[in-house]
């Protein structure tokens, strides 16, 4: 798939975002995050602008039409004046859209969420949200609908999170509402196509997030996501490389959450490897963990030494860019300087 060379009003840059929930973004602490990307490396932030539960950080018109209860709750009321803010300080904007896990779409679309076939009862995952469908396309229209207003407030980036199925491990019980005779394979990269197409016009990058380990797994893994038919269709693919995520034994080393350096050089050489086969690739733009994984046993603190170690294995292979997680924006300041 042709991928676009850069923007004259929106030029490539190398990423080195931090994650920004809405919550932060309409607090006290805003101010805070503005002032260490400032003083530090950092130039972007990746913002929910739709969140894991569906609500929005401004209100959608898209929303007004296909979901309208999504609107309730908006945690900025003037969205102009915070882009506006955000550009005085040369942030570069990521809009992060959680896709599929879509709890409020799904509720109000019943007979489009995912259910298990002997009883009809919604499925819901850990955190108890439900989820919509992938192959669903008026969820799609939505998705993208939100994408569209977001570039047209000025985002630089739209992200999409959750762009897949739901990790179950009996897949045979749900039915997923496939009308469309498509794999789970197909039904992403058949959306991603979609996305990017419809957002070309509007002048963003398209990236999407998936796992660390779909770098190093054949198939699908059960969720919808190869790495080569994600990377050929987006110009950025976010794989989550946390070394917490990663289980014992896992790249010959015993606890990955204990070796932050050896975890992200090793997941990053395979993520390589995958993209060599592609002549259209995605760039590779990962997700590292600022936080402490204390459920991993055998697991080490996290501060500044840890997340400075991830930086510096990406940089030792090649990449300048990185995406830094931390559910509740707290961060490191000196591990970007």
């Amino acid at each position: 798939m042709e991928k676009t060379k850069g923007f004259e009003n929106n030029p490539k840059i190398p990423v080195k975002a931090i994650y920004v929930t809405g919550k932060t973004a309409s607090g006290d602490r805003l101010d805070e995050m503005i002032k260490m990307i400032d003083e530090t490396e950092l130039n972007a932030i990746v913002i929910d602008v739709k969140d894991d539960e569906g609500y929005l950080l401004f209100h959608s018109a898209t929303a007004e039409t296909l979901n309208p209860e999504a609107n309730n709750k908006v945690y900025l009321s003037d969205i102009d004046a915070f882009v506006k803010k955000m550009k005085e300080h040369n942030i570069y904007l990521i809009a992060r859209i959680v896709t599929f896990k879509s709890p409020i779409y799904a509720k109000n679309h019943p007979e489009r969420a995912i259910v298990y076939k002997s009883t009809g009862e919604l499925y819901s995952d850990s955190d108890k949200l439900i989820w919509a469908s992938a192959h669903d396309r008026t969820l799609w229209q939505y998705n993208v609908g939100i994408a569209k207003e977001a570039a047209a407030l000025g985002f630089n980036e739209i992200q999409f999170d959750y762009v897949r199925f739901p990790a179950i491990a009996r897949q045979d019980d749900m039915d997923y509402r496939n009308d469309t005779g498509e794999s789970q394979t197909a039904a992403i990269q058949n959306f991603l196509k979609f996305a990017y197409e419809n957002l070309s016009e509007d002048e963003v990058y398209i990236s999407a997030d998936v796992f660390g380990w779909a770098a190093s797994a054949l198939d699908d893994v059960g969720i919808g996501q190869h790495w080569e038919s994600v990377a050929n269709a987006v110009d950025y693919i976010c794989p989550m490389m946390y070394p917490s995520h990663y289980g014992p034994g896992n790249f010959g080393l015993t606890v990955p959450d204990a070796f932050p350096y050896e975890t992200i050089d090793r997941s990053l050489k395979a993520a390589m490897a995958r993209n060599a086969n592609l002549q259209s690739a995605a760039g590779i733009r990962p997700w590292i963990q600022d936080f402490t994984a204390t459920w991993v046993e055998g697991y080490i603190p996290y501060r500044t030494k840890e997340v400075h170690a991830q930086i510096q294995a990406l940089k030792d292979n090649g990449i300048d860019e990185y995406l830094v997680w931390n559910a509740g924006n707290y961060y490191h300041e000196n591990a970007f300087k």
